[in-house]
């Protein structure tokens, strides 16, 4: 199976020639990687002898290795024997940036921390991805849903008593883009300085700038914010409704222009001429008693004929969708949003892509998700290792791969 997605970018990646020596595992430090990865970048991906335990996952992590580990190469090794240590140090040495996310003191226990590797390379840049910035709550384990709960996300994302984590790792894939966003900063200052530096991403803290909008809420009116499904919305129209069936849709009028199209839409001339909902804020105020009358008007109708009317008269609607669903998304299929992916059994499916392009082309797949250990003997042979030392290696399971 080629390794490439057929539309290939026509210039070269911005960070083409830059290497990365990656010891991370799960979402957030695999994701700064891939990123990466994605720009161009060559990712290697130091595995344990058994490989990343998220190959073997099942259930909400069943998709986690394919998702975040395409276009790196695999090599593995036991960082627990001393020839180990000493394959990943001959790989640092050639790496402009070394990411890892385990946990606190471990790479120092490993003589691989940043005060160890910068003498060994003064221009490298070290990216910990981590559950806390230095400080008191860095001794703790955190997780995505730990750092929801005490960050204050999974009070705005449940009801009233009821906390609800977001339903993606979204400060786990955040918290590698932000240690991307870093290294790709640490790489600008190091072509100013001539020097390296240490990057340092923490779930918590992207999870409080996720909150932000919230916490500054609170600052500029003195009310708290409410969960967002109690919450006092900013706009009059901005719901799910319940329609024909039993279908559901989420339909907004966002603006007084809005408010003026919608209504002469679905015939609602009384609603627009009455000066208790002249504006958006007198409509917010209204909500208690125009929402009702609202949903009454638009029950009968069906999902795709209301979408098909706020479609044509430009005002905003989506229909309530599944994440199977968007496989078959024929926007997604038709911008080249999602690439075939190897999946951890060897078939194949499709994966989105990053969400931007480069000159109108979308950053593509130049590797598959590596295979345990696949790039190990000529990553080694490439930093000195001969033949009969790599069969050395694997004799004593300090290596693995082929």
């Amino acid at each position: 199976m080629p390794d490439s997605t057929p539309a290939m970018q026509s210039a070269p990646l911005p960070y083409a020639g830059i290497r990365v020596v990656e010891f991370t595992h799960m979402v957030m430090g695999p994701t700064c990687g891939m990123l990466l990865g994605d720009l161009g970048a060559e990712v290697i991906k130091v595995e344990p002898i058994e490989g990343d335990n998220t190959r073997r996952l099942l259930g909400s992590g069943a998709g986690f290795f394919p998702t975040f580990n395409r276009n790196k190469k695999s090599i593995a090794l036991d960082l627990k024997q001393p020839e180990g240590v000493e394959a990943a140090l001959r790989l640092i040495a050639t790496a402009d940036i070394v990411s890892e996310n385990f946990k606190p003191g471990t790479m120092k226990k490993l003589g691989l921390d940043y005060d160890a590797l910068k003498t060994l390379n003064p221009r490298l840049i070290y990216v910990s991805h981590k559950g806390f910035l230095p400080g008191p709550y860095d001794h703790r384990t955190a997780l995505d849903e730990v750092v929801q709960m005490m960050g204050g996300l999974a009070y705005m994302t449940g009801r009233a008593g009821d906390p609800l984590r977001a339903g993606t790792s979204v400060n786990d894939i955040m918290g590698g883009m932000f240690g991307a966003i870093g290294a790709m900063a640490a790489l600008r200052q190091r072509d100013l300085t001539g020097r390296g530096s240490e990057v340092q991403s923490a779930l918590f803290e992207n999870n409080i700038l996720l909150v932000a909008q919230h916490m500054m809420q609170f600052a500029a009116t003195g009310r708290a914010a409410d969960p967002m499904p109690s919450r006092i919305s900013a706009w009059g129209v901005y719901d799910v409704f319940t329609v024909k069936d039993g279908e559901q849709i989420f339909l907004a009028a966002v603006s007084d222009k809005q408010w003026a199209i919608f209504c002469k839409a679905f015939g609602l001339g009384e609603m627009l001429a009455d000066p208790r909902l002249a504006t958006n804020n007198d409509r917010v105020l209204a909500r208690e008693w125009m929402m009702p009358i609202l949903r009454s008007h638009l029950a009968d109708r069906s999902a795709s004929e209301l979408s098909a009317v706020f479609e044509q008269n430009e005002l905003p609607f989506a229909p309530i969708v599944k994440p199977q669903d968007l496989f078959d998304d024929p926007h997604l299929n038709a911008t080249g949003g999602l690439a075939p992916v190897r999946m951890n059994d060897g078939a194949m499916s499709k994966v989105p892509l990053m969400p931007f392009t480069l000159d109108g082309e979308r950053l593509g797949i130049r590797l598959q998700p590596p295979l345990l250990g696949e790039h190990t003997d000529a990553l080694l042979q490439e930093v000195g290792y001969t033949g009969a030392d790599i069969a050395a290696l694997k004799a004593r399971k300090v290596t693995a791969g082929s």
